[in-house]
């Protein structure tokens, strides 16, 4: 693993669970790592115990409630204002939501968590990322994305809406947003890259009946092991300007075959820019 030192990286939903892991895992590495949380006394208990086990002291904490645009441009704006680089930005940040709801902005609120906020948080990055080069994005898909049905025009009101089906779209679009982020950026040392965490047990699924909960727990495996594809691409030598690619288990893999349609990534695209408004 690279020497992070010196290093500035981002990790979104950092308080628990596989963020808390990457962004421990990045500590320990050196890196000056920036915990996004939307909880402040949640945020505050992870960086205290990150602080503890990496006895790294660049560990810090910003809040920004990811379901709320006004929140995100916010906390983009403080980000710039506090540092003039940025290396690494893991968007981690996900949920699995029983029923269907709306965020303030309107949109179906797995959408807007799991996918908008990737789109809208880069977005409004991408000049710091572009003047750190070589840097890089990783975007935390998963598996899930195979079930995902190309309708991208109802995935932000959420018709139809069942909490399997509403994640697994935000997943596909996840890494439609990935592949078409690698076209654009080419030529630009600012690497893309998405990846599966392997079937992890986390607060992901706390919405879900209790039962079911349980049951995952005795399927899964622990966040630490789900950060380790995380943190091989935010920092390995072995993935140095390779972009545009799905990992599970830090080896590349072959996505579905609706995650290659560019017609579809690019529609994805504009879709989000109307929604967002970048």
């Amino acid at each position: 693993m690279s020497d992070s030192k010196d290093k500035v990286c981002i990790v979104t939903g950092a308080n628990t669970g596989i963020g808390k892991e990457t962004a421990l895992g990045l500590a320990k590495l050196g890196a000056t790592v920036v915990m996004v949380c939307r909880d402040r006394d949640r945020g505050q208990a992870a960086q205290r115990e990150i602080h503890e086990k990496s006895s790294a002291h660049r560990v810090e904490l910003m809040i920004c409630d990811l379901s709320s645009q006004n929140s995100i441009r916010q906390f983009a704006e403080g980000f710039k204002q506090q540092h003039n680089r940025l290396d690494v930005l893991v968007n981690n940040a996900g949920v699995v939501l029983r029923g269907r709801s709306m965020t303030e902005d309107g949109i179906e609120s797995t959408f807007a968590i799991n996918h908008l906020a990737y789109f809208l948080v880069t977005n409004l990055l991408l000049d710091l990322l572009k003047k750190s080069t070589p840097s890089r994005i990783v975007n935390v898909a998963s598996a899930a994305h195979r079930y995902g049905k190309l309708d991208i025009g109802a995935w932000a009101t959420g018709s139809n809406y069942s909490a399997f089906g509403a994640y697994s779209n935000s997943k596909l679009a996840n890494v439609l947003f990935t592949y078409e982020l690698a076209r654009r950026l080419e030529g630009t040392g600012v690497t893309a890259n998405c990846l599966h965490p392997g079937a992890v047990g986390t607060n992901l699924f706390r919405g879900l009946p209790r039962f079911l909960q349980a049951l995952i727990k005795l399927m899964t495996i622990g966040p630490k092991r789900g950060a380790r594809t995380s943190i091989y691409l935010a920092c390995s030598p072995e993935v140095e300007g390779i972009t545009g690619k799905y990992f599970a288990g830090r080896r590349q893999e072959r996505s579905s075959e609706a995650s290659y349609d560019i017609e579809a990534a690019r529609r994805l695209w504009e879709v989000s820019e109307q929604l967002t408004g970048v």
